[in-house]
């Protein structure tokens, strides 16, 4: 009866020791699938400062395009004015305050995504950063030798009552594996009393 009930426990240890080990390959995989989040996230916000930069260069051709437009109409004010058409000046002028206005508006927009430019920029190089130590810590995580596995098995594995009283009757009968004969040769002194 005891043999059967020995081999029953040795069966639960194994299968223990088994989804131990498939939970520690199962982290490896999880710390290889944020590792690859990570990265896409860092892609896609590189990709979005690729895109404010590209937007900083339209919003300057588009300002740099105002203030030639903007340039000839002041001319042709300054022209009307010198022959004495203010007629012309006037239709001149109607056409060159909006046009300001939306210089106005066009420098804000720049000066914006020149700001938020910048701000992706230093938030992508700390990310960066960050992300590099990830990846070393992953790196060394999943390149540790197989020893400390080995004691997150033993570790991970409770003893059962069973276990435990059995233990306890080999140590007391000094039977081998028991080391109750080991502790007894070790502590002399203890085995008296």
């Amino acid at each position: 009866m005891s043999l059967r009930l020995f081999e029953r426990m040795t069966t639960l240890v194994k299968a223990d020791a088994h989804g131990v080990l498939d939970a520690l390959e199962e982290r490896s995989l999880l710390l290889r699938q944020h590792l690859r989040d990570a990265e896409l996230a860092l892609q896609r916000k590189r990709a979005r400062l690729e895109g404010r930069a590209r937007e900083e260069e339209r919003l300057a051709e588009a300002l740099r395009r105002q203030d030639e437009e903007l340039g000839r109409l002041e001319e042709d004010v300054a022209l009307a004015l010198s022959g004495g058409r203010d007629d012309l000046a006037r239709f001149a002028l109607r056409r060159l305050l909006p046009r300001r206005r939306e210089r106005e508006a066009l420098a804000a927009a720049l000066a914006d995504a020149r700001e938020e430019r910048a701000r992706l920029a230093q938030q992508l190089a700390g990310q960066e950063r960050a992300f590099e130590e990830l990846r070393s810590r992953v790196r060394a995580r999943l390149a540790a030798p197989e020893a400390p596995r080995e004691e997150a098995l033993g570790a991970a594995i409770p003893a059962d009552d069973q276990e435990v009283e059995i233990e306890l009757l080999r140590r007391r009968q000094g039977l081998p594996g028991g080391g109750g004969a080991q502790r007894a040769a070790a502590q002399p002194g203890e085995a008296s009393r």
